[in-house]
């Protein structure tokens, strides 16, 4: 494989190998520098890199196309992104979320390109159309417009895009493929323990329903056999009606519901005057769309487990 360099621009370096440190941005020279003769992808953005740093180990320059703390649905690529897609070995991004890098990975010419979106199965969820998936509207993506694109939130699914991004670092650098084998099983299996541990943790509450701000756990609910009732669709950033306000608040209360749950990277006003109407508290349920100082956690992982326990306080275990 030939050593190539990375015009990382803006790209940020993603989440690190298992284990072994703390998220950091990296500047054009040193992005460089650290690509020199290792397997180069491109990452839409969080939830991607952090599966290409876990399963590609050493052997994986990674770099992402969202930065920390950027609303990825918002992403627009810039002029230095888009070369360095070019130059690439491989691309990792999740069809249908970020409709600039779609564009770019479909004019591009990078060897291996990984849609995560084709590695499990997608569905609808509550109020998704409308949102940032229904804004496609040409013939090739008609099929996924209205899809819940979530996918990451819930650790099965998660595992199975872990699996088949392993199996297409095997046959893209065969090179490394043991380790890129033996990552993948290691990954795998610290998301069945994440899933037992949510499994277990919101068997028994006192309450089945949450209301969130943004429709961005729908798998999550359903692998754990709870309601998500959204206050907007899949797009964070919409108002909701006076209707779905008032639906919302008589729902609260007679479903037993204690909390309205904002994320960290869009503003909680939305939550809070919702919240204060009905009487709620407001807590952070964060959809992990990227790691910044505010996130409570270091990474996937830890994140996961601060939503485990805010769910728990607010659904009330037993």
């Amino acid at each position: 494989m030939n050593a190539r360099r990375l015009i990382s621009g803006t790209a940020v370096a993603a989440a690190t190998a298992l284990g072994l440190g703390t998220l950091s941005a990296c500047s054009s020279d040193s992005a460089a520098a650290a690509n020199t003769g290792k397997f180069d992808v491109v990452a839409s953005f969080y939830p991607m890199a952090f599966l290409a740093e876990q399963i590609g180990g050493d052997h994986v320059h990674v770099t992402s196309l969202t930065q920390p703390g950027q609303e990825p649905h918002d992403l627009e690529i810039s002029a230095k992104q888009t070369a360095a897609l070019q130059e690439s070995d491989a691309v990792l991004y999740l069809k249908n979320l970020q409709p600039s890098v779609d564009d770019a990975v479909a004019q591009s010419q990078v060897k291996t390109k990984i849609d995560a979106a084709s590695l499990t199965s997608l569905e609808k969820h509550g109020n998704e159309v409308g949102g940032h998936a229904a804004e496609h509207d040409d013939h090739e993506n008609e099929e996924l417009a209205g899809l819940d694109p979530h996918i990451w939130l819930d650790p099965v699914r998660y595992a199975q895009v872990a699996e088949g991004i392993g199996k297409a670092f095997e046959k893209a650098d065969p090179d490394h493929a043991a380790d890129y084998r033996s990552n993948t099983a290691t990954l795998v299996k610290k998301l069945g323990d994440l899933n037992t541990e949510f499994k277990n943790g919101l068997a028994d509450t006192k309450t089945k329903v949450f209301v969130t701000t943004h429709a961005a756990f729908g798998y999550l609910a359903e692998r754990y056999g709870l309601t998500e009732e959204a206050i907007n669709g899949l797009d964070p950033e919409s108002e909701p009606s006076a209707a779905r306000v008032k639906e919302l608040e008589k729902m609260a209360k007679a479903d037993g519901v204690t909390t309205v749950f904002y994320e960290t990277l869009v503003s909680d006003k939305t939550a809070k005057t919702i919240a204060g109407d009905a009487g709620l508290k407001t807590d952070v349920l964060d959809p992990i769309e990227g790691i910044t100082d505010k996130s409570r956690g270091k990474d996937y992982f830890s994140v996961q487990q601060a939503n485990l326990k805010a769910l728990q306080t607010a659904l009330g275990t037993k």
